[in-house]
């Protein structure tokens, strides 16, 4: 039991101090983007239905694991190239080749004496942060004008060893609903102690969300209600039965063309701690980044347990990110007939499996839509883990998850395997 016993070292480290320690698929949340129109040689049908920019399954499932490779990298590269083209006054490439955003670098870990050296070669410091809830700070520079982010990285890290320098890289949701521009906003209301924590979009109002629902912005133009966001808290709406703890949703997207970058992440996770959040759910993707690792590591210090999908870039996809950090539950999805998505990423551990296609949301319009992709399966297991996991106590968290193993059913190899995981949960849930 491979990933039985990932959990277990997981579970260990979180009594360690917290200080002490990407599959991209359409930017569903920010600018909505008009894709070239992908077809596949000697078929006539659309990859990307031009309606809802959902990815079509059954093109994919005539593919051959070759031909979807080679698709799905394709699609990729030009979905990135496409939004860093059309936002490019405010986004840029770090020195892997990941949007960010343009001119701002993030610092983690940095002396006085390397902070005061770094002004003095001509770095302006934008920000000095200390996260809430979270115990972690940084700073944020400026690059220097005409300095790209790739040079102005290599060099600021060169000059502060001790610290971790990254990108505000930019994270996408792993589903395929684009952001709603004029829904109305679900009216915040107060939750309990116990909520579970939700960080993507906005949410709006829709008579499937019947659970308490209180959201904050950390974006320009924040909370703004986004397709992906309400579709997603629909189905944990749903899945918790309306349970009166409710949702807290974190919106870091807004109207920001920048938005969903890994300081508005980490802030909105102290939020969430802060809230003695126990679960929560995120079902974007994205490069590793310095601030965004230590602010999970900082949250799962405190006892938070955090699901996060493993992406929509099909098996050949690198990892992505938060799904990949140690001790996330990394959760793929399935269609009608338990059979993995093709286009899920396994490169990014995968410990379990749940509904990703068949399966319908809540839509800002006020309809049911249909739903596909890993973003989808995510509220389906963190809704089960956190009947097993109500409050946060670090004590409980390898008996919670091994009560999640337990209910699982194996799909593939016999026993955990890297395509389902431990297996499916929650095989009848959401709306269909």
């Amino acid at each position: 039991m491979k990933i039985t016993v990932k959990w277990i070292a997981a579970a260990l480290l979180l009594i360690v101090p917290a200080a002490a320690f990407p599959q991209l698929a359409l930017p569903t949340v920010g600018p909505v983007l008009r894709l070239p129109d992908q077809r596949l040689d000697g078929m006539t049908d659309p990859l990307i239905d031009p309606v809802s920019g959902m990815v079509d399954g059954s093109v994919l499932d005539r593919l051959t694991p070759s031909e979807l490779s080679s698709v799905l990298k394709q699609l990729r590269i030009d979905r990135l190239n496409q939004f860093v083209r059309q936002n490019g006054e405010y986004v840029e490439r770090d020195r892997n080749g990941d949007p960010a955003v343009r001119g701002v670098l993030i610092a983690t870990g940095m002396s006085a004496s390397s902070v005061e050296r770094a002004e003095q070669v001509g770095f302006r410091i934008l920000e000095r942060s200390e996260i809430e809830g979270l115990d972690l700070s940084y700073v944020k520079f400026a690059t220097r004008p005409g300095k790209s982010l790739n040079s102005e990285q290599k060099r600021l890290q060169k000059l502060a060893g001790e610290a971790e320098i990254s990108a505000d890289n930019i994270y996408f949701a792993s589903g395929s609903r684009p952001l709603a521009s004029n829904a109305a906003l679900l009216a915040n209301s107060a939750v309990r102690s116990g909520a579970m924590g939700l960080i993507d979009g906005g949410v709006a109002r829709h008579s499937a969300i019947t659970m308490p629902v209180e959201q904050r912005g950390f974006a320009t133009g924040a909370p703004k209600a986004s397709s992906h966001a309400t579709a997603i808290a629909s189905l944990i709406s749903g899945s918790l039965q309306a349970g009166p703890r409710g949702l807290l949703a974190a919106d870091i997207y807004g109207s920001d063309p920048a938005g969903g970058n890994a300081s508005a992440l980490a802030r909105a996770l102290g939020w969430m701690a802060k809230r003695h959040v126990p679960v929560v759910a995120i079902s974007l993707v994205g490069p590793d980044n310095g601030l965004l690792s230590r602010a999970i590591k900082a949250a799962q210090g405190q006892g938070m347990l955090i699901v996060a999908a493993v992406g929509n870039d099909g098996p050949a996809a690198p990892p992505r990110y938060p799904a990949g950090y140690k001790g996330v539950i990394g959760v793929t999805g399935v269609d009608q007939h338990e059979h993995a998505l093709p286009e899920a990423g396994t490169a990014t551990p995968v410990d379990f499996a749940a509904p990703g296609a068949g399966i319908k949301g809540a839509s800002p319009e006020g309809k049911l839509v249909a739903l596909r992709g890993t973003s989808f399966a995510v509220p389906l297991v963190a809704a089960r883990l956190l009947s097993h996991y109500p409050a946060v106590n670090i004590s409980r968290i390898e008996p919670a998850v091994t009560g999640l193993i337990d209910e699982a059913k194996d799909l593939g190899k016999k026993g955990a395997d890297k395509i389902y995981g431990h297996g499916l949960i929650c095989g009848k849930c959401g709306i269909r």
